[in-house]
């Protein structure tokens, strides 16, 4: 009788196994994608995971108004080359040299806060980088921690937003390294990434640059047709519009012009 039941529990256990194992194949039938056979608890999971990763994003970018999902960013073997402005000194870079169809998005200030932009960045996996001011940022560090948490990456964009020629040494350096130690002190990192504001730098804008320890001052394309490399300077809420809103339009853009998005910091 004892070797009866543990032939009956065999039997049950094998006809359960090819019952899930079935169902199993079924479903990756169904989605077109066939997986290697593991356990029975791993092989569920897979098939759960495998209807999510075909259903999930289509619908996604449904919701943000896009009607295809953006085509993934290739990561290169090295960062592309860029020449130094001088000795000591970090590179001046408004156009990555690439061959990859990809441009960066790159948002500057901090004034605009839109809680769905979060949301956006998250659910798309939307590469951008932040320049903050720490004076426009004001009490909205929060915010942008949240965007960091999602993957959006922070720059640095000086402590109030002057015009840095204007300026001698130590007052762009006061500048530059003092918004260094904010964003350390906000987020405990030192951005590698610096943009002046309205674009303008000189020498010592460079100096300083380099002596707050950037790798590189980072400008933008100013272009209607979209260039392998592109870094763009995505205009805020334009025309009472949200910075979601605005963002779906360059993405719209980008899509048609055959691009997608990559992160800066893979290419810089």
């Amino acid at each position: 009788m004892r070797s009866v039941r543990q032939d009956g529990r065999t039997g049950f256990r094998r006809a359960l196994a090819a019952a899930v194992l079935a169902s199993a194949l079924l479903a990756a039938g169904t989605t077109g994608c066939a997986r290697p056979v593991g356990p029975i608890e791993r092989l569920d999971k897979k098939a759960k995971s495998t209807v999510r990763a075909h259903s999930t994003p289509a619908a996604t970018y449904r919701r943000w108004g896009l009607v295809a999902p953006l085509a993934p960013a290739p990561k290169p073997q090295a960062r592309p080359a860029v020449r130094p402005a001088g000795p000591g000194l970090p590179p001046v870079v408004a156009r990555v040299p690439t061959r990859d169809k990809v441009v960066f998005l790159t948002f500057d200030d901090g004034a605009e806060r839109d809680p769905r932009f979060v949301d956006m960045v998250r659910e798309l996996r939307l590469p951008v980088s932040m320049f903050l001011t720490d004076s426009v940022v004001g009490p909205g560090y929060a915010h942008f921690g949240r965007l960091r948490t999602v993957g959006a990456s922070v720059q640095n964009h000086t402590l109030d937003h002057p015009y840095l020629p204007g300026l001698p040494y130590a007052g762009q350096r006061t500048e530059i390294c003092g918004q260094q130690d904010k964003l350390k002190q906000r987020f405990g990192i030192r951005p590698r990434f610096f943009r002046p504001p309205y674009g303008a730098y000189n020498d010592d804008t460079l100096r300083a640059a380099a002596d707050c320890g950037l790798t590189a001052v980072v400008l933008w394309s100013d272009v209607n047709r979209l260039r392998p490399g592109d870094i763009l300077h995505c205009p805020e809420g334009q025309n009472g519009a949200t910075l979601t809103e605005t963002t779906t339009r360059l993405l719209h853009r980008i899509q048609e012009q055959g691009f997608t998005v990559a992160r800066l910091e893979d290419y810089l």
